[in-house]
């Protein structure tokens, strides 16, 4: 593959990466935030939730639009909405202005896994589509670690007003080498972009890709969000070393996603059956997630780390989930297939922190939650075995970008 790819890739992993400080940022300020405003708690968990109203909702359309339109042009639209959207809140005086622009925050952000997700089904092969896929997505666990460490700096030193204008509008150079990298060959075909806007039709295959993309993300958004408030409240650490010691499993995460799809492409290439292969990896990748339960009942608090380190290998998943979508998916539906499956994810997200918080309060203990959710991650595999069946392009047609010349291979 050229370098042009290559580079192409690094910048889906930048904006991936500067998606997810977007995120974090108002987590990490808003004990600040809602001392200046007089926030009650109420307020605080309707703004932090106010992003996923319109990132959730708009999946599937984003994702038909992908399939549609110029992705060099509209993908550089979308990050400089969201962008703005970020150093805008910088500015922002009241909850209502904060409220619209975490809106437009998720209306922005909508755009980075099903574009991501079709610009890389547009320029590798399906045997080489793994290590790419798994590289580009593993910036928003490094957005996490970088976020963790850098963001409460930025707000202690200059406040968090400046914190969110830095980090938005100069989010914004990001557009210049998008802009001078991406061809304007990398698009859909013609007869994909003039086709009407309909949801792809039913197949056993979406389904298991959603329901098994569910699990997934029901595991991973506990973690995200409970894993700091666990640290703290049941092994004893403080803030700041709560803070370090939840951002090291991530570190595994980000390491297994582009290294889970590096060595299905490799086997792949090899000889090995593509369906076995990619479905192998994220086996053994979600059975790891069953390391949470053991984390949860030892008395040491360092093996509960580092079981929950290990637990975060289930990232070698995440580079065969998405090679899933893009060889499972008929050539102009790929980025409509992965917005559902992103949806179907963030439904999980947006349920686990919820049914852990409800089981805490009738229990007292963080063990249910984390048990339902290894449980829950390991029960994902049987829509992959028996619902997704080969894991194999649709179309006898190539549809990669050739950046050698002006032409499209088809």
């Amino acid at each position: 593959m050229t370098k042009r790819r290559w580079s192409i890739v690094s910048l889906l992993f930048a904006a991936s990466l500067i998606n997810y400080l977007d995120r974090a940022s108002l987590s990490l300020a808003l004990p600040k935030i809602s001392n200046d405003l007089h926030l009650d708690a109420t307020n605080k968990g309707v703004l932090l939730s106010s992003f996923f109203w319109s990132y959730a909702a708009l999946q599937i359309p984003i994702g038909l639009c992908v399939d549609r339109f110029p992705l060099r042009w509209f993908y550089a639209g979308m990050f400089a909405l969201w962008s703005l959207a970020c150093g805008m809140t910088g500015l922002a005086s009241s909850l209502g202005v904060f409220l619209v622009l975490r809106v437009l925050l998720g209306v922005g952000e909508s755009i980075y896994y099903p574009g991501g997700t079709k610009v890389v089904a547009l320029m590798f092969d399906p045997p080489d589509r793994g290590l790419p896929s798994g590289l580009f997505n593993s910036g928003t666990r490094a957005g996490i670690v970088v976020g963790g460490m850098v963001l409460p700096w930025l707000i202690i030193s200059f406040g968090w007003r400046t914190m969110f204008v830095a980090l938005g509008f100069g989010s914004l150079i990001w557009l210049i080498p998008w802009l001078a990298a991406v061809p304007a060959e990398l698009r859909p075909q013609r007869e994909e972009m003039n086709k009407g806007f309909r949801l792809p039709p039913y197949s056993n295959h979406l389904l298991g890709i959603c329901l098994g993309f569910f699990c997934f993300d029901y595991f991973l958004y506990l973690l995200l969000t409970w894993l700091p408030d666990y640290l703290v409240q049941a092994r004893h650490l403080t803030i700041m070393k709560a803070g370090i010691y939840s951002a090291l499993p991530f570190v595994t995460f980000t390491a297994g996603e582009a290294s889970g799809g590096w060595i299905g492409d490799r086997l792949i290439q090899r000889g090995w059956d593509e369906t076995r292969t990619r479905k192998f990896i994220v086996t053994v990748a979600f059975l790891c997630g069953l390391l949470l339960i053991p984390a949860v009942l030892v008395e040491n608090a360092t093996l509960a780390i580092a079981l929950i380190i290990g637990a975060c290998c289930v990232g070698l998943a995440m580079g065969n989930l998405i090679a899933m979508v893009q060889n499972c998916a008929p050539p102009g539906e790929i980025a409509a297939w992965a917005g559902l499956q992103n949806f179907a994810g963030n439904c999980g997200g947006i349920l686990a922190p919820l049914i852990t918080g409800i089981l805490l309060a009738r229990t007292g203990s963080y063990m249910p939650g984390f048990v339902i959710a290894a449980v829950l991650l390991a029960l994902g595999l049987l829509p992959y075995w028996l619902l997704v069946g080969e894991v194999a392009v649709v179309s006898g047609r190539s549809s990669v970008v050739s950046f050698q010349s002006s032409t499209v291979r088809r």
